[in-house]
């Protein structure tokens, strides 16, 4: 593999398995100097052994964990010049009345409310250094409709819509924006949200993580002078019938 990204400072978060591990390594393999970042410490160290990148236990949830991150990146590094916010949770799957309050706010600030955080700090930064990527991960839940899925989905709009406007902030200094929003993926995303299992024939012809991981590295070694702003990607065993 070509290392397009030799020398690239990257944090990751999420990293510890899913998408955001397939991301973690793609990026180490182009050459990028990685910090992998998630809540769970254990599974976060072996994930970045296994990529040859830096853990940083963290949860993107939280301002002052950003701080810490953006921090301890900056002060070893001088730069941060790739953000992927790839944390996320479904938390549950149900309908909306009968979701909890403590339910929807853990859906909001995993999905959204970190997102935020991680950008605004990275912005100032990337200003600052008169570019980057900011790769956000969102879903095309944020596009389409199921029942069930109401605050994930209203999160990860809010997700896309932070992603357009931020374009529009920070286009005039050379920093790139891009919402990625993939649908079915070989992860761990239902079994934590408590839907049943994938069959394992469509669970092979979904996303896989180290397939969104190219992509992620595809846009980020675009040449500077061009930007990805929006992306959908669907595994084409899925079957989709809008709303």
């Amino acid at each position: 593999m070509s290392e397009r990204l030799k020398g690239k400072v990257a944090i990751v978060t999420g990293a510890s398995g899913g998408y955001g591990l397939g991301i973690a390594g793609v990026l180490a393999e182009e050459g990028a100097r990685v910090w992998l970042t998630a809540r769970a410490e254990g599974p976060l160290r072996e994930a970045a052994r296994q990529v040859g990148g830096t853990a940083i236990a963290a949860d993107a949830g939280v301002a002052a964990d950003w701080d810490r991150v953006f921090g301890t990146v900056t002060q070893q590094t001088g730069r941060v010049d790739i953000l992927v916010n790839n944390a996320g949770a479904g938390v549950t799957v149900k309908h909306l009345d009968e979701q909890t309050d403590q339910e929807i706010e853990a859906a909001v600030a995993v999905n959204l409310t970190g997102a935020i955080y991680g950008c605004r700090r990275a912005a100032g930064l990337m200003k600052r250094q008169q570019g980057g990527s900011i790769v956000n991960i969102a879903s095309v839940c944020a596009v389409e409709a199921w029942p069930g899925f109401s605050a994930y989905s209203g999160a990860k709009a809010g997700m896309l819509q932070l992603s357009r406007c931020l374009h529009t902030e920070l286009r005039p200094f050379g920093v790139r924006v891009t919402c990625l929003l993939p649908s079915w993926g070989a992860t761990n995303w239902g079994r934590a949200a408590g839907m049943p299992e994938m069959d394992p024939e469509v669970r092979e012809r979904c996303i896989q993580p180290r397939e969104i991981g190219r992509t992620v590295a595809d846009l980020c070694a675009l040449p500077p002078h061009l930007v990805v702003q929006e992306m959908v990607l669907w595994p084409m065993v899925q079957e989709v019938i809008p709303l």
